[in-house]
């Protein structure tokens, strides 16, 4: 009995020693490994929503989800063109502040030889890669996204040639900014409306700490880090202008007094009193702001020698009227740099 007994015991101790030499010798499950098993990015579907109008719904593997993406197509798509991309502001075009809502964007675009991208998603996120997830506004890898994952789609599946360029409002035209320093030579140029370029000066981490945080309640901190962090600095275009070097550039911004387009009328107030308000105090507020951000823009860009076209109106406070009009106004840039 006591040779059984001491037989099972070393059989029993050797499977305990090979289970433990597997386990130690196993390969760990990274994240880099959990994300090389997700699928590559691709379109899901497509939702039809008017002739020219479509719907892409593009799963992003950084993000691990899916991404709509409005997309206005030219009448002729027989032919590869250009592709601009426009993204929306602070909502990311979760809201009704949209392009499509509050301008003329399909009819100005009807006869122009170009793809329109505009994502639908990204609400304060800044279209900027998070160093973390955030508890509110969870994964957010939207520059890799959009510089590495999105274009090649637009190009195979929806007749884009390579030749780029990309504009924004607001919070964005922070992010097209910091897109084209990122992604050299994706864009051939950056239509920036009315946003602040300095992300590290304590006034700059001021406005970005508050639209990530009043926007949709998301924390600042795990986007780039605390103020004066190195995420901040290496997000700061003021900082980076030089990296803006060899990209056409169009930028303007407002005074913040109110002007032709703040009236009862006007997109986004259509007669409401408090809207009118709204958009006048808390709008011209924002855009005297942005104002000085661009103004140390265009210094540093002029210290550099680095050429730019910008445009200050004397008017203009932070709204959609005005951004109708920098989008018609710098589309000649834009179209001379796709080869339009």
């Amino acid at each position: 009995m006591r040779t059984g007994a001491l037989r099972r015991a070393r059989k029993a101790c050797a499977a305990v020693a090979l289970s433990l030499t597997a386990l130690l010798t196993a390969p760990l499950v990274t994240d880099t490994a959990v994300a090389s098993a997700r699928p590559a990015s691709h379109v899901d579907r497509v939702d039809d929503s008017g002739s020219r109008a479509v719907t892409a719904q593009v799963y992003s593997a950084s993000m691990d989800r899916i991404v709509p993406i409005r997309i206005l197509l030219p009448a002729d798509t027989s032919r590869p063109r250009p592709t601009l991309y426009l993204l929306n502001g602070a909502g990311g075009g979760e809201t009704n502040a949209t392009w499509q809502a509050n301008t003329d964007v399909t009819e100005f675009f009807a006869d122009k030889q170009v793809n329109v991208v505009t994502p639908m998603g990204g609400t304060a996120s800044y279209y900027t890669d998070w160093e973390r997830d955030d508890p509110v506004l969870g994964r957010n890898k939207w520059q890799t996204f959009l510089t590495r994952e999105l274009p090649p789609i637009i190009d195979a599946e929806f007749g884009g040639n390579g030749s780029n360029s990309i504009a924004a409002i607001s919070m964005t035209a922070t992010s097209v900014l910091n897109l084209a320093i990122a992604a050299p030579g994706l864009y051939k140029a950056v239509g920036s409306y009315s946003g602040c370029a300095e992300t590290s000066t304590p006034m700059g981490s001021a406005f970005v700490d508050l639209v990530v945080s009043s926007t949709a309640g998301g924390d600042p901190v795990n986007m780039w880090g605390p103020p004066g962090s190195p995420a901040r600095h290496a997000n700061d275009p003021v900082r980076n202008a030089e990296k803006l070097r060899g990209t056409e550039l169009f930028i303007s911004s407002g005074s913040g007094l109110p002007g032709q387009f703040d009236h009862m009328g006007a997109p986004g107030v259509d007669g409401d009193l408090i809207a009118f308000g709204r958009q006048v105090v808390v709008g011209g507020l924002i855009e005297a702001a942005t104002n000085v951000c661009t103004r140390n823009l265009a210094n540093r860009l002029r210290t550099l020698n680095i050429p730019a076209t910008f445009d200050f109106n004397p008017t203009g406070t932070h709204s959609w009227g005005y951004w109708q009009e920098d989008l018609h106004q710098s589309w000649p840039l834009l179209a001379r740099s796709m080869g339009i």
